[in-house]
């Protein structure tokens, strides 16, 4: 095929204007427009008030489906079972040793219980618990996404949570068997063919036949976010995400067509996703996207890829390394390459990454499938500030206070002086009761 031209931005950080174009490239707005929040507020006060039937209703009218009974929206295990049986031989490996990796990273992420006793015998510590009941979101629609659930539902189990409830949209009533096969072999315990902002109400809320759960992970389109932002504090919330992201930063010794497909990886999944490259070598730049324009013809997805890329996406040039490592940490971004030589020595430069991938033989999309570690990541600059998904996320700490008759006299007396301090005089008596004469 011929070579397409494309237009993507080409900066560098030596034009004077870069942090504002930097700026503008990396904005984008994770909750809606007043439109979509009345419209997803409208659908949760609806799932709120009249349960199953609102589901029923939005189901049919946002999925083109004919449901007349609630019940329709449950598989039932069987079928599950039966879906993961059916698979072919290659398919079924392949899930299959992607989630012994995914379970295998994540049992490392367990937490433990613990304690320590003070000299006079006053016990201080911290019990860890998992969730009672966790609701996992995984995306369908323009594509079905089997990795989702493992990622989602597999570190769940780990943790210990007791029930996991999978919501997944079946535009149609049609939904990917590999799906199916990848709640059976992740343990998902109900699985409702469920998307959108209802959905999600569904979780928060409990409908007379979708149990309320205590949190709800996994990432959707805007409306999904939108109604995760709205139904926090009813339920736990893994994050808000936006579309997914890759930095690549190569020293120019890469294989630019190797460059161009990672970009491509993320590009493809849609039109907001984002894709950067940064090198300190401007003719590799200029190979890549000579490579972009050659790749990019032989793409199943090439018009996703390329408004993605001429939308969001960007070249840029660098004086040197150390300036390329001011901009990861600027950029914060969901999946970071390091596609040059000795990839370890950068790690204790990089404070804000979600994932980071070493090496220019580690492709992105190992990652999103079967590496181990989870692929639900922090993006929109977030990284600053969150963690990908893990372990932890399905586990609560409770502090843990016991006072030996020393140790409660002992803390008695600070704690009076600071309470009245307060002006909280029950506070400061009910520390002083416990104060040895």
């Amino acid at each position: 095929m011929q070579s397409e031209p494309i237009s993507i931005l080409q900066l560098s950080t030596a034009d004077s204007c870069f942090d504002d174009r930097l700026t503008e490239l990396l904005a984008w707005e994770n909750v809606s427009d007043q439109k979509v929040e009345q419209i997803v507020g409208d659908i949760l006060a609806a799932v709120r008030q009249r349960g199953d039937q609102a589901l029923i209703e939005f189901t049919n009218r946002f999925d083109a489906r004919d449901v007349g009974d609630v019940r329709e929206l449950e598989i039932p295990p069987d079928v599950v079972s039966e879906a993961l049986a059916g698979l072919p031989a290659a398919e079924r490996d392949a899930l299959e040793l992607a989630a012994e990796r995914i379970r295998r990273y994540h049992q490392h992420q367990k937490q433990a219980s613990w304690h320590y006793r003070e000299e006079d015998g006053t016990l201080l510590g911290q019990q860890i618990t998992a969730l009672d009941r966790v609701g996992i979101y995984v995306p369908g629609g323009k594509a079905s996404y089997p990795s989702s659930v493992l990622m989602n539902a597999l570190p769940a189990r780990v943790a210990g949570v007791n029930e996991i409830i999978m919501v997944v949209p079946a535009p149609g009533g049609e939904l990917n068997p590999l799906v199916l096969a990848a709640a059976a072999i992740a343990g998902v315990d109900r699985l409702f063919t469920l998307g959108g902002a209802q959905a999600i109400g569904a979780l928060a809320y409990g409908t007379e036949t979708v149990p309320r759960v205590d949190k709800i992970v996994g990432p959707g389109n805007i409306f999904v976010a939108t109604a995760k932002r709205a139904v926090f504090g009813a339920v736990g919330l893994d994050m808000v995400a936006g579309p997914s992201e890759i930095l690549v930063v190569c020293d120019g010794q890469t294989n630019p067509d190797w460059i161009a497909m990672d970009l491509f990886s993320q590009a493809e999944h849609d039109e907001e996703a984002q894709a950067i490259l940064i090198s300190p070598d401007m003719d590799f730049l200029e190979q890549v996207k000579t490579s972009i324009g050659k790749l990019l013809p032989t793409m199943e997805r090439a018009s996703i890829i390329r408004a993605s890329l001429e939308r969001r996406g960007a070249l840029i040039a660098v004086a040197d390394m150390t300036d390329a490592l001011a901009l990861i940490n600027r950029i914060a971004p969901e999946h970071l390459e390091l596609s040059v030589a000795s990839p370890e020595d950068w790690l204790p430069g990089i404070r804000h990454a979600g994932a980071i991938f070493m090496g220019r033989y580690t492709a992105e999309a190992v990652g999103d499938y079967c590496a181990g570690p989870n692929h639900v990541l922090p993006t929109s600059m977030t990284a600053r500030f969150s963690s990908p998904l893990g372990v932890y996320d399905f586990q609560k700490r409770s502090s843990l206070i016991m006072c030996s008759a020393e140790g409660a006299s002992t803390l008695g007396k600070t704690a009076s002086v600071l309470a009245r301090g307060e002006s909280l005089t029950a506070h400061a008596r009910s520390a002083e009761y416990r104060i040895k004469s």
